[in-house]
């Protein structure tokens, strides 16, 4: 194990991760999500199936024994992608980044449900207050009554962020049923294959040609997130999951600083108010899981003759 190396590995694959939502961003007033989506999905393939050769994998890490599982995960991934890159459109940066904090909350509550893991009231009582933070930074898009026509679509964005946040708590809770049998290479490759013949579903709602600008922007999009991915992969194998996950969290800074400097966005107290109670909610659900992963491993070392 190598902590620093995964460390910096994940904080390279999270910014490599927000420019590529910034890349959308920049696209997003033309290109239809959907189309998007399809950028996205389609030129991430070539990346990862270049890595899984160089690493020697390709034949072993394409197998699959759960190939409906693939399935579900893709229906739940797309879906969470298309709604998350539709609310880049309407909410700066820095907010889709906040609400999409929802998800890892959302994956506590769905686990429990459809897993049937425990959820002890620490984790409820975490999960509450990340809640609460994200109601906290989408209260002032939420105006359903009165408002002008650009409240109401910031009102609009903000539901396509948390649902994309809903949906991407439900694609967790499928890839934690993946890892149990399929390899990681499978459970990456097949979500970009099933997301790219997914997103073709849109194809009749309105998609365009896109300027050779956005083109370029759009295909960037799709080889970073190849890029991304492999980073993230990666990071776990140098380090403990319960080390490197709290610098999901550096996806913050690298949104604000890339909403102040690219498009202008200047986040408001509440935003970050909000934000940072779902960050320390999220930081506290981790440290008590590495706690009780702790307290495990010397429970199975007491126990070992």
């Amino acid at each position: 194990m190598r902590p620093l190396r995964g460390i910096g590995l994940k904080l390279a694959s999270v910014l490599v991760f927000i420019v590529m939502a910034a890349m959308i961003k920049a696209t997003s007033a033309h290109v239809p999500a959907g189309q998007a989506v399809f950028f996205r999905s389609l030129f991430a393939i070539p990346v990862i199936v270049t890595w899984l050769a160089l690493r020697r994998e390709l034949r072993t890490g394409l197998r699959t024994a759960n190939p409906m599982g693939h399935v579900w995960r893709g229906l739940a991934g797309t879906l969470a992608m298309g709604l998350g890159f539709a609310g880049l459109g309407y909410l700066p940066l820095p907010e889709v980044t906040a609400i999409g904090y929802a998800a890892p909350l959302l994956t506590v509550i769905f686990a429990a449900m459809f897993l049937g893991e425990e959820v002890r009231l620490f984790r409820i009582l975490s999960v509450a207050l990340g809640l609460t933070g994200v109601l906290i930074i989408v209260s002032p898009r939420l105006t359903v009554l009165g408002g002008d026509n650009a409240s109401h679509r910031e009102a609009f964005g903000a539901m396509l962020v948390l649902g994309g946040a809903v949906f991407a708590a439900l694609a967790q809770v499928f890839v934690r049923k993946l890892v149990q049998v399929e390899k990681t290479a499978a459970i990456v490759f097949y979500f970009s294959l099933t997301a790219t013949v997914l997103s073709l579903v849109t194809l009749p709602y309105g998609w365009v040609v896109p300027t050779p600008r956005e083109a370029a922007i759009l295909v960037a999009a799709g080889l970073m997130g190849g890029v991304g991915q492999i980073l993230l992969t990666s990071s776990y194998r140098e380090a403990d999951a319960s080390l490197i996950a709290p610098f999901d969290y550096a996806s913050m800074i690298f949104a604000l600083l890339i909403g102040y400097f690219v498009f202008a966005e200047v986040p408001t107290l509440t935003m970050l108010g909000g934000a940072a109670l779902v960050v320390g909610a999220g930081i506290l659900i981790i440290w008590r899981e590495r706690q009780l992963g702790l307290e495990r491993a010397r429970q199975r070392k007491a126990m070992t003759p």
